[in-house]
């Protein structure tokens, strides 16, 4: 979320037509949950202090974490005719506990609008209780300037990758039991991204002798993700359903379509609202091993596909037209046009 709120950011002050107070937390993400807190608490002064003068006609945060701070808001806003929009991204509407559950659906109440990154995601706050009209998905974008397109691995082997954090949800671990038995020895996966499920994902490696063909690279740098992209024939994203978790949505595969790597992904949650079955991808049904292997050693991964899916995101995902459905729908709120 980090690295999206700042390319928005970016993206959006980009613009002649917006004048824009950028109010982010950069840092480090081993120094980010310390710096947090007194960010948190200095952002709520400045907002307040700017909502009473008039100084802006839209706040936008850019999660239900920092929506969070509308609570303290709200009140100063509202007389000043200051509206309050918030973007949700998943995770930090659902999840589990009391206070979490108590303090998203607060956060709703005192915001204007809600902006979900996808449909799932905008599910899950109509289910705590945010009027449909209140709420609008825009997806989330990808820098196009920061990926070239790849070639895949240009030889006789075909190479899988996924990328993200190793919780269950990602599928990692089921895929490496029910799917890569399923297929010939040339097929390679690489997992880039360390979590909880590391060890449960070395298990399944040693369990089925997939030492020489699985391969988990840990954490990787900006720039060996890239080359990873580049050099990957599919992306892998094998969801799978866990309760009081979701993938609500899946940047990762916005940053493998800019480098022309169409995605192999379960048809689950946000994951539909990215992948366009037989574009920039293919969609499977979420726990079904057959249609994984089929999809992965049927679907073509010629030059004219990855051509196909880097113009499908850079169209679709490019931050320049994002940025331009923040700004219309935006507009559309402080007008009173909202439709």
């Amino acid at each position: 979320m980090q690295r999206v709120a700042v390319e928005l950011a970016d993206a959006l002050s980009a613009r002649d037509d917006v004048q824009y107070q950028q109010l982010v937390l950069r840092s480090a993400w081993k120094w980010h949950h310390i710096q947090c807190v007194p960010w948190l608490v200095s952002t709520a002064a400045r907002l307040h202090r700017i909502s009473i003068q008039r100084e802006v006609d839209v706040v936008l945060f850019s999660s239900m974490v920092t929506g969070a701070l509308a609570t303290l808001i709200q009140r100063p806003c509202n007389a000043a005719n200051v509206k309050l929009a918030a973007i949700a991204h998943g995770r930090d509407v659902t999840l589990p506990g009391i206070y979490q559950m108590l303090q998203v659906r607060r956060t709703l109440r005192a915001l204007d609008l809600v902006l979900p990154v996808s449909r799932a995601t905008g599910a899950e706050c109509a289910e705590r209780d945010m009027p449909s009209p209140r709420i609008c998905v825009i997806p989330n974008g990808v820098a196009l300037s920061r990926y070239r397109i790849g070639t895949g691995s240009g030889g006789t082997s075909l190479h899988l990758a996924s990328v993200g954090r190793l919780v269950k949800r990602k599928g990692f671990a089921w895929f490496i039991d029910q799917v890569m038995p399923k297929l010939p020895t040339h097929v390679v996966y690489k997992i880039a991204g360390s979590g909880p499920e590391a060890e449960a994902i070395q298990q399944a490696i040693n369990r089925h002798g997939l030492e020489g063909r699985v391969h988990l690279l840990g954490r990787c740098s900006d720039e060996n993700l890239v080359k990873l992209y580049r050099d990957s024939d599919f992306l892998v994203m094998p969801n799978i359903a866990v309760r009081g978790d979701m993938e609500g949505f899946g940047v990762v595969m916005l940053e493998a379509g800019a480098c022309g790597t169409p995605a192999i992904a379960a048809n689950l949650e946000g994951i539909q609202d990215v992948i366009t079955d037989g574009v920039n991808g293919h969609l499977v049904t979420s726990g079904d091993p057959t249609g994984f292997a089929e999809a992965i050693l049927n679907c073509p991964t010629t030059p004219k596909v990855r051509a196909r899916t880097r113009e499908h995101t850079a169209a679709n995902f490019g931050w320049p037209n994002v940025a331009e459905l923040y700004v219309r729908k935006l507009r559309e709120l402080h007008s009173g046009t909202l439709t």
